[in-house]
């Protein structure tokens, strides 16, 4: 069996890797992601991550693996940011305060799908107006959901969290390799492939 990343994340494919998966290839999907009327945060990046699961053309015994990753404030999304000053609005509403990020994971093959969503609680400390600027300079806002890297100059300012620290950083590892193990693709500690 051949696994498909359906993302073009380098930090999804370094988790995989710490549960013994390397894709067989990457095929990133394109499709709109934007929230529908009313539409909440857990159903929002659910829906994303069958999409684009469903996006990513498979040839026989291939299986594709595709998530998505979602901040919430309350039943706001907030998403990768357009621009710094999006960015800087994003870290001003997040001070001082909890919030939780959504990560849903899907899995598609030729007859069956599964999907999964994670969320958890994070709370950011009370950020001074020198905190913002030098993360806003950093750069590395970028193409993060929520203006954040937990995994990188953010994690100083996120004195706790409650969940999943790999479905903040973009994919849940225990809940992954589950799906995995359900599709009947080998990881980790599974012991040799039948």
């Amino acid at each position: 069996m051949r696994l498909v990343l359906g993302s073009s994340s380098p930090r999804r494919r370094e988790l995989l890797a710490q549960i013994g998966v390397t894709p067989d290839r990457i095929a990133a999907p394109e499709i709109d992601e934007t929230p529908r009327k009313g539409e909440g945060p857990r159903p929002y990046c659910l829906r994303m991550a069958r999409e684009k699961a469903a996006a990513v053309a498979i040839a026989p015994g291939e299986i594709v693996l595709s998530a998505d990753t979602t901040v919430a404030a309350g039943r706001r999304i907030l998403g990768k940011p357009a621009d710094e000053a999006e960015a800087e609005g994003f870290l001003r509403l997040l001070s001082g305060r909890r919030h939780r990020v959504v990560t849903a994971v899907a899995l598609r093959r030729e007859d069956r799908a599964w999907a999964r969503e994670v969320v958890t609680a994070v709370r950011f400390k009370r950020l001074s107006e020198e905190e913002i600027a030098a993360y806003l300079r950093s750069g590395e806002w970028r193409g993060k959901a929520g203006g954040y890297a937990i995994h990188g100059l953010a994690g100083p300012l996120i004195p706790w969290i409650s969940g999943s620290f790999t479905g903040v950083v973009g994919l849940p590892l225990a809940e992954t390799a589950n799906l995995l193990r359900a599709a009947g693709y080998p990881v980790a500690l599974d012991g040799p492939a039948k």
